[in-house]
């Protein structure tokens, strides 16, 4: 189940957000109180080990760190993601 952004609040999507740098930049955002939407590869395997700290039940009330499936190769599913963050 995929819920909506809060449309008043900060957003950012990011790739890469299992790794080093993105991890670390997840943490910062949510203490500044971004609701963040961190975007995987489903080829890749989903190691979500760097931020298994700041990871929420998405099935939760007022989850802010959301990770979804996506590829910057494909427009239509890019599309799609953004869509949903704005």
């Amino acid at each position: 189940m995929t819920h909506w952004p809060d449309r008043n609040g900060k957003r950012a999507l990011m790739t890469g957000i299992t790794g080093q740098d993105g991890s670390y930049l997840a943490e910062l955002l949510l203490g500044k109180g971004y609701e963040v939407w961190g975007m995987v590869r489903r080829s890749s395997s989903f190691n979500t080990g760097r931020i298994d700290h700041i990871y929420q039940d998405p099935h939760e009330p007022d989850v802010r760190l959301h990770l979804v499936y996506g590829d910057l190769n494909d427009a239509s599913s890019l599309n799609k993601l953004l869509k949903v963050v704005r």
